[in-house]
């Protein structure tokens, strides 16, 4: 924990995690406030989860969720009458610290000169300079520009950021992102069958982020692309010549009722969160007998194949310790098939008879009563009708609904659906031909996977300095995407395909057929994937991903 006093009444903090309570309890703490709603990050648990651990240290939680950079008034006010009401002292916490930094601010502006907030926030670590125009309406709020602003730190902001920087090293390029760690995230599946260790699927971002980039740990409020202006949390004003977004997306656990309040406990898990991966396995090494329940909700998700990456991995432990038998597994999936590209499907349904899985299409789970061990999902029945079914489970593998993150569906930049909305082959925004877009937070019709990203990044790289006048032609991105479907251990179905399912292997078929098990294959997801993104594609090696020009 990273703890800031502001007063002696408060202190603010980056998010805290249900192991910290016993220690913040010892410190003298009475209260907790959240500002940061669920479902930001992928190691972020929910409220739910931290209100419970503080009832039991016997501390209070408030939830006052603010998204970020979108502080306004009546927050202000709320968390004003929260310090005066609730016992003291108080830890508010969001992301990074800066959103709850921010009410105080807002708070205590009547009462205080605009330089003594500056000086506490400074004092604290916290920029409040860009609340001027709020709080001192005659001051100028800072700005600053660099010729290419990257949104979003992730495998396709860092690969994007490598690949300009190893075209011309001496661009001015600003990263934002307020998270202190960056995340393998295709290594999570792995963590959730005890192949891998969590441990290893997570980095500081300072040793990941490229050396030459400017990193800007805050997070976005606004886009104003008339302007070439991004507005961070804190009303700070970064100019650019050039903007690249790619946030990820944002996963809705409260999208499923009573989900939120169950996740890590009850039998209840999720390899899409960095601290319930290793929960996974816990769950199917002690899974004796019972049922096993798997979902998948309605696309878009990220890696479309981890729902079913889970079950089967969890399938072939129980089935090589001789427990298969005893369990009942199935498949809850909200859409039609068991996978987009076709030609894939063969390969999967062997194993879904081996296992005994039983599928069951069109299913989207609603809500889940984790002490019960019942779970409802919801179908749509002829005529258009919505019917409820409920089922019991000793053990649920739970992927959330996914959306763009608010930040993104609020803005200029997105389409009628929340994504940023790009030309599916130049990467190129629609509107606004100084922004681009890659990564899951678009909405070009490809799977979103760290392999799409991996090809995106030259493309967007090579158009930006184009676009800089630093090159010439214009690079094309072809919907490339792929998935090892882990079907047991040590084996792996290799799906790789293009815009509209076509199928596009990267091996000659008699070293991997994609449309087959391959053992060589999940030495490559084991033991190459790995380095080759950690030491390739984050350092700006564009191996089997050089982009291809129009011609």
């Amino acid at each position: 924990m990273e703890i800031k006093k502001l007063t002696d009444a408060l202190s603010v903090s980056p998010q805290i995690r249900v192991p910290d309570l016993p220690a913040l309890r010892a410190a003298g703490f009475r209260t907790v406030i959240c500002n940061r709603p669920d479902g930001e990050g992928p190691d972020q648990p929910t409220f739910a989860e931290i209100a419970e651990a503080a009832r039991d240290e016997g501390i209070e939680a408030r939830y006052l969720p603010v998204k970020s950079g979108m502080v306004n008034d009546s927050d202000a006010a709320l968390f004003g009458e929260h310090l005066r009401s609730l016992p003291g002292p108080v830890l508010a916490y969001c992301r990074s610290g800066m959103r709850s930094a921010t009410l105080w601010a807002l708070s205590c502006a009547s009462g205080k000169a605009f330089t003594e907030i500056v000086g506490t926030g400074n004092a604290a670590g916290y920029d409040l300079t860009g609340l001027a125009g709020r709080i001192a309406s005659p001051l100028v709020v800072s700005q600053e520009r660099h010729d290419i602003v990257i949104v979003g730190a992730g495998a396709a902001g860092i690969a994007t950021a490598s690949s300009l920087l190893a075209r011309a090293p001496g661009l001015d390029i600003a990263v934002l992102d307020p998270a202190a760690t960056h995340y393998y995230q295709p290594g999570w599946t792995m963590v959730g069958a005890g192949v891998f260790r969590p441990e290893t699927t997570a980095r500081s971002m300072d040793d990941v982020l490229p050396g030459k980039v400017h990193w800007i740990k805050a997070a976005v409020a606004a886009f104003e692309p008339e302007n070439n202006a991004v507005v961070l949390e804190g009303c700070r004003v970064v100019k650019y010549g050039q903007l690249i977004v790619c946030p990820g997306l944002k996963l809705d656990w409260n999208a499923i009722e009573g989900l939120p309040q169950t996740l890590g406990r009850n039998g209840v898990t999720s390899n899409y969160r960095y601290d319930l991966a290793p929960y996974t396995w816990r769950l199917v090494q002690e899974l004796k007998g019972g049922r096993a329940l798997f979902t998948q909700p309605p696309m878009p998700i990220k890696c479309a194949g981890a729902p079913q990456k889970a079950m089967y991995l969890s399938s072939d432990h129980w089935q090589r310790s001789g427990r298969l038998d005893g369990i009942d597994v199935e498949f809850y999936n909200a859409g039609a098939a068991l996978f987009g590209v076709p030609d894939y499907v063969p390969a999967l349904m062997k194993y879904v008879e081996s296992y005994g899985i039983k599928l069951n299409f069109g299913f989207n789970l609603s809500a889940i009563d984790g002490r019960a061990k019942r779970a409802t999902f919801t179908r749509t029945v002829a005529g258009g009708a919505a019917e409820r079914f409920e089922t019991e489970f000793d053990m649920i593998h739970v992927v959330p609904p996914q959306t763009a993150p608010d930040f993104i569906s609020a803005s200029p930049l997105a389409d009628a659906a929340g994504w940023v909305d790009v030309d599916q082959t130049t990467l190129r925004h629609k509107r606004f031909h100084n922004v681009y877009g890659l990564g899951d937070v678009t909405n070009t019709p490809n799977a979103k996977t760290a392999a799409a990203a991996r090809k995106q990044a030259p493309v967007v790289a090579h158009n930006v300095l184009a676009a800089l006048g630093g090159t010439s032609g214009i690079a094309t991105y072809d919907g490339y995407g792929s998935c090892p479907l882990t079907v047991e251990r040590g084996k792996i179905v290799l799906a790789e395909f293009l815009y509209g399912g076509k199928v596009a292997p990267t091996f000659p078929a008699w070293l991997i057929d994609g449309k087959r098990p391959s053992r060589l294959a999940w030495l490559l997801k084991e033991r190459i994937l790995p380095p080759l993104y950690w030491r390739g594609m984050l350092k700006g090696k564009e191996w089997l991903a050089h982009p291809r020009l129009a011609e």
